[in-house]
């Protein structure tokens, strides 16, 4: 069998000078679409797991303008509907009539409560203002002042009024007037009394006291 000849091939890109051999020209690939392949069949990087991350983010994500502003009010549900209305007020008209039937039975001495109108409101809120000012209390307890309770009290007898103006009897109106002067100037007054009161205090110590 005769000897083969050894060739050796020079796999050098570059002459000794710096310069690419013309024989290291050539393609990646005879086929272009195979090294596009090639790169769609390897296994993604966590690189290309955090770009295709936020990519799905980004289109899954509402538009800034979709969003609802921070201090947007919470949106109202739909109102109730005249039959839901009148089928409403007639379960609590009979559920009603079935409590006022076991209070008297439990208690025969009980008369039946008074009617709510709009004059026992505005003496509801008008007691409770009182409470709070101070001016009265609960049998067998101390008066308590509870200023910001009376503000809001007042505030709501204010806000009643301003709702129902003109919507009134004669009678309603001058009610809600007189409760309304008497407890704004109750609160005038007995703010200013807690105000003397605190600066007439004496101060506390601001350290031991020493005995000589």
């Amino acid at each position: 069998m005769p000897d083969q000849p050894f060739i050796v091939k020079d796999r050098r890109k570059f002459t000794s000078e710096g310069e690419l051999r013309p024989d290291a020209e050539r393609p990646e690939t005879d086929h272009p679409g195979e090294a596009e392949a090639e790169r769609d069949s390897a296994p993604p990087t966590s690189a290309d797991t955090a770009v295709a991350a936020a990519q799905a983010a980004t289109i899954d994500s509402p538009a800034p303008a979709d969003l609802p502003p921070a201090d947007a009010a919470p949106a109202m549900p739909p109102p109730p509907t005249a039959d839901e209305m009148q089928q409403s007020g007639t379960a609590y008209d009979h559920l009603v009539d079935q409590l006022d039937t076991a209070v008297r039975a439990a208690d025969p001495s009980r008369g039946p409560m008074p009617p709510v109108n709009f004059a026992s409101i505005v003496h509801s809120v008008y007691m409770s203002a009182v409470l709070q000012l101070g001016l009265a209390a609960p049998e067998g307890q101390q008066p308590r002042h509870d200023i910001l309770g009376a503000r809001q009290s007042i505030d709501m007898l204010s806000i009643l009024a301003e709702k129902t103006r003109g919507n009134l009897a004669d009678d309603e109106t001058r009610l809600l007037d007189t409760v309304l002067f008497e407890l704004r100037l109750a609160f005038i007054e007995t703010t200013q009394a807690l105000s003397r009161s605190a600066q007439q205090q004496p101060a506390p110590p601001t350290g031991p006291s020493i005995v000589r």
